[in-house]
């Protein structure tokens, strides 16, 4: 299980619960069963049954008594022990050999079964550890009787199966053709619901979307004529606790066969293997909460089955079906066939919302490059540039933007009057961080009066000396239909002397008008304005003639520091060379990516002064947009990039060393880890081994600039270095000079860099600059440093 299942305090065995306790339920740990089937607990490798359900007898023919200590071949036969084995023993998957069909001899009877198997790992300390999915003996995992416990669930096969487990695919092959042509989110949910009903059989089958804070909205629906709609209603998110959230988030598919069952309580109580309850999350026949049960009878539902849907690891909504013309228990193969359209469902969604994210993120990409090169152009005022088109409303959207920018103030979109824009920006001002963001402004600063009409919704980037910009979105009055009062979601129940707090009775379309709220500004948003904050820092550096002033500005917004890693240390420098102009065409860039692997980048823009700054600033932001989040290897993002700057017709040349630090669990074990860069006409890097020899890389050829041939060829370079080594980057204005060669200070720096190699990284840069520029640069010098801690070999 994971933190969140383990967290507690959970309810101790036997304490009532009830909805003001419901959330610490541990419903991981019913110690019961839906006695639809029946369940044994069957150590490994001896197969013994050491635990299991007091209904045995009702599928097995044998009192759970009598269960207990024998092996599984005397419970239900040697036939169907035995294939219970070879499937539990088999390589792979255990899901994809469920359900294993079985004949068992019930009194002289035979009677056809589902046998559904799962896997419960125990820490030594005896907790649970969660299950790898087809985890078996020939896996290469070592399988004891205190180490792995085999979960055997029997469902009797009422009736002829469907199809078998193999044939899901077929069984929903006509659906899948209809999600693949889909063409809108909403022809994706309604698909899903009739199929998922026409397969399933359930009078109601609702998709059920989460917003951010989990409330649910039933977005389409599927079911009998005669039935009232729920489409549209929003269930408050107590209505699914977070406890069954994290269980929806594992196990995929939940069905309540019939809400008024009886549990079977499982004997002993406790598994013998740990000394602790089962944890039932994997399994199909767990029992669920009281009071969810209770909440499904007050809506007059008799049988339930719910089908989680996921975006990556996160849930994103539910199938929910409702049956209220008795019990209802599809079997198992039809189950496993909805679950399967369950996963299409979320598996479309992601792609949908990943390309029309990628889309989006593309536009305003073009758009931030297009400001950061017209910002730089001292002939325009900064707020002109920025409010025109495309300008700051095609970045952000919003309803109106106001700037104040180097003594100019203006807006675009529905104008803010002054006193507004003034007060909202004071009051940015007083926060501590670079973006301030508000979907609700007359709730958290009342003190200022604004209108919700006028700016209910604030995005602010302050900016040196009361400098600002300001997006304001106005107040989206909106109704959202509730099922039932959101505010009086329980009742009191007495129950002898006793009272206690039952789920609401009246499912009633319930109103709420929402007020004082705008729409959210959206995690892209605000990651975007907070790039364009550095653009503007940038701009308003290049404008600026106040050295010391500009100086400041570039370290804090031009070149981003680098993260934080346990395994690396970095130092970065950025010297401006001696002129008034104190911005040019270098720079450099450190970030990880979600794979974890280390990006090292270093450029140089052809040029000088802010022409060669604009130009910088929309590399740096293509490059990082078209690096961060992607799979391509560092020469496969400078051929996209080439292809950007040729698109975007970027008239300009430069260039630049992609690096990535990448390690595999084979690696970091030998202590190693590889460098993988592709150069586009830079100077070569020097690494410094952990032994104080230093080389240059300059045996792996450069390609050519960027911004000369879209279509070049770029080729990466792979060196395994030893974890110690250190890693240099830089421009060449720390090689360079009048009367030398570059080969020559390359050379140079070679032998500087091994007196000092074992200096800390930012020791090691100083003096580094320090000896290779004893006076004032020439020419602008980025540098990166990198260190590869040695660490402890891990397995």
């Amino acid at each position: 299980m994971t933190d969140q299942l383990q967290a507690g305090p959970w309810l101790a065995p036997g304490e009532p619960v009830d909805l003001s306790n419901c959330e610490r339920e541990p419903i991981h740990v019913p110690g019961s069963i839906q006695p639809r089937g029946v369940l044994l607990a069957v150590s490994e490798p001896d197969m013994v049954v050491r635990q299991v359900s007091r209904n045995l007898a009702d599928v097995v023919g044998t009192a759970w008594d009598e269960a207990l200590g024998r092996p599984l071949a005397d419970v239900v036969g040697s036939v169907p022990a035995g294939a219970i084995a070879r499937s539990a023993s088999a390589f792979g998957d255990l899901r994809e050999r469920n359900p294993v069909e079985l004949i068992l001899d019930c009194d002289g009877t035979p009677s056809p079964v589902d046998a559904i198997l799962h896997r419960s790992n125990h820490a030594p300390d005896g907790s649970t550890l969660p299950t790898p999915v087809g985890t078996s003996p020939v896996d290469g995992q070592v399988v004891t009787p205190s180490a792995s416990t085999l979960i055997v669930e029997l469902e009797p096969a009422y009736g002829p199966r469907p199809f078998s487990f193999p044939n899901t695919y077929q069984a929903v092959r006509g659906t899948i053709a209809d999600l693949n042509r889909a063409g809108s989110l909403q022809a994706l949910y309604d698909i899903t619901a009739e199929a998922v009903r026409a397969l399933t059989g359930f009078d109601r089958v609702m998709v059920y979307r989460y917003d951010a804070d989990y409330n649910g909205e039933v977005v389409a629906e599927a079911k009998l004529p005669e039935l009232n709609s729920f489409l549209g209603l929003h269930y408050p998110a107590s209505d699914v606790p977070a406890q069954a959230r994290a269980l929806y988030e594992k196990n995929w598919i939940r069905l309540i066969s019939d809400v008024s069952y009886t549990p079977s309580p499982l004997e002993p109580v406790d598994l013998p293997a740990t000394g602790r309850p089962l944890d039932l999350t994997y399994s199909t026949l767990r029992s669920v909460s009281p009071i969810h049960c209770e909440y499904l009878q007050n809506m007059g539902v008799r049988s339930s089955m719910s089908i989680s849907l996921l975006r990556g690891e996160k849930l994103w909504g539910l199938i929910a079906c409702h049956h209220y013309t008795g019990t209802h228990a599809p079997p198992y193969a039809t189950r496993a066939a909805a679950e399967f359209l369950g996963s299409t469902l979320s598996l479309r969604l992601v792609d949908r919302a990943e390309d029309e994210e990628h889309r989006r993120a593309l536009r305003v990409r073009s758009t931030m490059a297009w400001l950061t090169a017209a910002a730089l152009d001292e002939d325009r005022p900064l707020s002109e540039t920025v409010l025109g088109r495309p300008g700051l409303l095609d970045v952000v959207p919003a309803s109106s933007v106001v700037v104040s920018l180097q003594g100019h103030t203006g807006g675009a979109g529905v104008p803010l009057p002054p006193e507004v824009a003034g007060a909202v920006a004071r009051w940015a001002g007083q926060q501590p961080d670079d973006v301030v963001s508000t979907d609700r402004l007359p709730l958290v600063a009342p003190q200022l009066g604004v209108p919700a009409e006028l700016a209910c919704g604030v995005l602010a980037l302050p900016l040196p000396e009361g400098q600002y910009v300001i997006w304001t979105r106005s107040e989206q009055v909106h109704s959202v239909d509730w099922g039932g009062d959101p505010h009086n979601k329980a009742i009191a129940e007495r129950e002898g002397d006793s009272i206690r707090l039952s789920p609401r009775k009246s499912f009633d379309r319930w109103r709420e008008t929402v007020r004082n709220r705008s729409e959210a500004w959206s995690p892209a948003e605000l990651a975007e304005a907070g790039e364009l904050r550095n653009n503007l820092l940038e701009a308003l550096y290049a404008r600026s003639r106040r050295v010391a002033r500009t100086a400041l500005t570039l370290q804090r917004s031009l070149l981003s520091a680098p993260p934080e890693r346990d395994d690396l240390d970095f130092a970065v420098r950025y010297v401006p060379a001696a002129r008034e102009a104190q911005v040019g065409g270098d720079w450099y860039d450190v970030f990880q990516q979600p794979d974890g692997a280390t990006m090292l980048v270093i450029g140089d823009v052809v040029g000088h002064d802010t022409e060669a700054a604009a130009c910088m600033g929309q590399l740096r932001g293509l490059l990082r947009g078209i690096t961060y989040d992607s799979d391509d290897s560092p020469a496969g993002v400078l051929q996209r990039l080439d292809r950007a700057m040729s698109g975007l017709e970027l008239k300009t040349m430069a260039s630049v060393l992609v690096a990535r630090l990448e390690q595999t669990a084979e690696e970091l074990g030998r202590g190693v880890t590889r460098l993988r860069w592709a150069n586009a006409g830079h100077l070569p890097p020097v690494v410094a081994g952990p032994d104080g020899q230093v080389e240059v890389l300059d045996g792996a050829r450069a390609d050519m600039l960027l911004g000369v041939d879209p279509t070049a060829a770029r080729r990466d370079h792979v060196l395994t270095i030893p974890r110690g080594s250190t890693v240099l980057l830089y421009t060449d204005g720390l090689v360079e000079r009048r009367d030398q060669l570059f080969d020559t200070g390359v050379e140079r720096l070679r032998e500087e860099f091994g007196r000092v190699w074992q200096e800390p990284v930012d020791e090691l840069a100083d003096q580094l600059l320090a000896r290779m520029l004893p006076e004032r640069a020439e020419d602008d010098v980025a540098l990166v440093t990198v260190r590869l801690k040695e660490q402890d070999r891990r397995a």
